[in-house]
């Protein structure tokens, strides 16, 4: 009487590996939750981002260069399922240039905007830090996600402290974090034509030093030389120092602080992670987790094991 064939260990592997395969095919997910994040994040794009003042691959870095590499780094560590928009801000407005898209299908798509950003889409060469900021929040007011707002804080020209705008109305209804961005030496600032081509550095007579807009922050007998028709700030000089850009944090401090944001200085991309992946900024989100990985990394799996199997068995007939 026959007996049963014996079992060919290779026919079974590669059966189990067309099973698993098989399996894989099929729309297998269960339901799950993670904790995901929401983000807007404006960027300064005014002409001292352009400040070397970081190293990147062991070589000197601008403000801005720096930031695109920081902020990739951040969506490439958001789980999936969290989303991620992107603005510019100049002169005294924040543009949002696409609102929160999810991170790892738009991957791709963010990193290449983060690529892009420029100096040279700004609209205008002024840069006022607090408008700036409190435009961003009105902005965000219409999504639900957190600021970072992304800046050296170099007010151009300079800032008349009396007509800073007030965060009064907008404080503590909305989260996020201002990132200071530069280093605390004063540098050049780089100067460019049209085409990108750097010309050199900006000059003490090329900006103005203090700001001559509106009424004075002194009384008049405080102002030196004052006279109300023409010499309204009066004729003492001021040092020369707006040429040269440094990061303004205290300035930057201050703005958080009367806004009810958070303040991080940009030393490193993981830094900024962690100051932004905060876990009280989480939201808990239903979640369809795709099984099919399992299976088909079973199927692998199974199909190495007949190659070996069968590389062994060739091995002893030999």
């Amino acid at each position: 009487m026959a007996g049963w064939p014996r079992p060919d260990p290779v026919a079974w592997a590669l059966g189990v590996a067309l099973g698993l395969a098989l399996l894989a095919l099929l729309p297998l997910t269960r339901q799950g939750g993670q904790s995901v994040y929401r983000y807007i994040a404006v960027v300064d794009i005014t002409r001292s981002m352009n400040v070397e003042d970081y190293r990147h691959d062991g070589r000197a870095a601008s403000r801005l260069e720096f930031v695109k590499g920081a902020l990739r780094r951040l969506v490439a560590e958001l789980p999936c399922g969290s989303r991620f928009g992107l603005g510019v801000f100049t002169e005294r407005h924040s543009t949002l240039l696409f609102e929160p898209i999810e991170t790892c299908q738009g991957f791709p798509l963010i990193a290449a905007a983060l690529e892009q950003l420029d100096w040279r889409m700004a609209w205008a060469a002024d840069s006022r830090i607090a408008a700036g900021l409190l435009d961003a929040l009105e902005i965000l007011g219409g999504y639900d996600a957190e600021l970072i707002f992304l800046t050296d804080g170099h007010e151009a020209p300079p800032l008349n402290p009396r007509y800073r705008p007030s965060f009064t109305a907008l404080r503590g209804r909305l989260r996020g974090v201002v990132v200071g961005v530069g280093g605390l030496a004063p540098r050049p600032i780089p100067k460019f034509d049209e085409q990108g081509r750097r010309l050199g550095v900006v000059l003490p007579d090329e900006v103005p030093h203090r700001s001559t807009f509106g009424l004075p922050e002194l009384p008049p007998e405080a102002i030196e030389g004052y006279h109300a028709r023409n010499a309204p700030f009066g004729t003492q000089e001021v040092p020369a120092s707006e040429h040269l850009s440094a990061l303004r944090e205290e300035y930057l401090q201050q703005l958080a602080g009367e806004a009810g944001l958070a303040y991080h200085r940009l030393e490193s991309a993981q830094g900024l992670v962690g100051a932004v992946l905060r876990p009280d900024w989480a939201r808990a989100e239903p979640l369809r987790v795709d099984l099919r990985p399992w299976p088909a990394g079973l199927a692998l799996g199974a199909l190495t094991a007949a190659y070996l199997i069968g590389g062994f068995f060739f091995t002893l007939r030999r």
